[in-house]
């Protein structure tokens, strides 16, 4: 199966720039995945397609503030031509957090940002050096500061916004979900953005049980497929937490004969890399680099709310894969006609 087997047209002006008003005030696309039939609704009428004893899994990741603007302040110790000067801008975006201040991160400009490099943040308020360039050309860098570092970052940092959104997000908080709890992602789960309080607690109501799971959203989910083969594509690990009591709300509401209904790829992705043979999942935390795309036989999710994706997308897969190729393209293109707004900020589909 090729990679261009997962493109469709979508004009550049459906891409949405900001999240609307009313989180829940967006549209929804709700796909049969057997027959491929569709109907247009808004996504505060999620609810009428929720029943009692399903579960409704979120993810419950936070983004941290990422995007750091800095300059150089030293001279690398091997200094030659194609080295960047002192003073000049350098980005960082923070992907992995790992032990002793050491953050797996993205620099720009890349090539010219060598191991020794010294950076500053804030007027020396934060520090990084650059100590290793990894095979992907990630950059390993360690962090000196003074404080707290959630409280730096907070300070210092941007919200990571995806690069085909050009404007200024004017609320840090609208690129969160209102469940947001554990800090680590790079990127925001959006399936998660149109849900509000008040219409959580009408599913609660109606007697659909909610459990959160944790998946600290990287990059690597957003990748674009390079090679023409997608079985030869290779997913970057995420972390990734179930609590024993979620795990428990899963697999009682399966053992009750009620549907398990993921809120985005990502908790897809967590469900189906922590399950057994049988569908149950398994409480624990660790690593995933889970590649689902089309013959792939899911063990837990019976539905999936979810944004739409980009073309030719790992995630375009994974949604062809719990339908038909053929569906979700012909949805997408329905989508593209009735002037659905697409990505981070955009409309949704409820797959079922």
């Amino acid at each position: 199966m090729n990679t261009h087997d997962f493109y469709y047209d979508l004009p550049e002006d459906l891409i949405a720039q900001d999240p609307l008003e009313d989180r829940t005030g967006s549209r929804l696309m709700v796909l049969n995945r057997q027959s491929g039939e569709y109907e247009h609704k808004y996504f505060k009428d999620i609810i009428n397609y929720l029943k009692r004893g399903d579960c409704l899994v979120v993810n419950n990741t936070k983004v941290i503030p990422a995007r750091l603007i800095g300059e150089k302040i030293n001279n690398w110790p091997n200094n030659d031509h194609e080295d960047i000067v002192p003073g000049a801008r350098i980005e960082l975006l923070l992907l992995k957090r790992k032990e002793n201040d050491i953050w797996e991160t993205l620099v720009k400009p890349g090539k010219k940002t060598k191991p020794g490099t010294l950076v500053s943040f804030g007027q020396g308020l934060l520090t990084a050096k650059i100590l290793d360039v990894q095979e992907d050309g990630n950059r390993l860098i360690q962090f000196s500061y003074q404080g707290i570092f959630e409280e730096i970052l907070d300070k210092l940092g941007q919200m990571p916004l995806p690069p085909y959104i050009t404007h200024e997000l004017k609320d840090k908080n609208r690129y969160q979900t209102v469940y947001a709890k554990y800090e680590g992602s790079a990127a925001a789960p959006t399936a998660g953005l149109h849900f509000t309080e008040e219409l959580l607690d009408k599913i609660r109501a109606k007697g659909v049980d909610i459990a959160f799971v944790t998946l600290h959203v990287g990059l690597g989910t957003f990748r674009p497929v390079k090679v023409d083969n997608i079985k030869e594509h290779h997913m970057h690990s995420e972390y990734y937490q179930i609590l024993e009591e979620e795990a428990d709300k899963i697999n009682k509401a399966k053992e009750n004969g009620g549907r398990i209904i993921c809120v985005g790829t990502t908790s897809c992705r967590t469900l189906e890399s922590s399950s057994d043979d049988r569908g149950y999942v398994q409480a624990g935390s660790g690593d995933t680099s889970i590649f689902i795309y089309p013959g792939y036989n899911f063990k837990v999710m019976d539905g999936l709310i979810t944004n739409f994706h980009l073309p030719e997308s790992t995630l375009m897969m994974l949604v062809s894969a719990f339908s038909k190729r053929e569906y979700i393209l012909d949805a997408y293109r329905e989508a593209v006609k009735k002037q659905y707004r697409f990505f981070s900020f955009g409309d949704a589909m409820f797959i079922q």
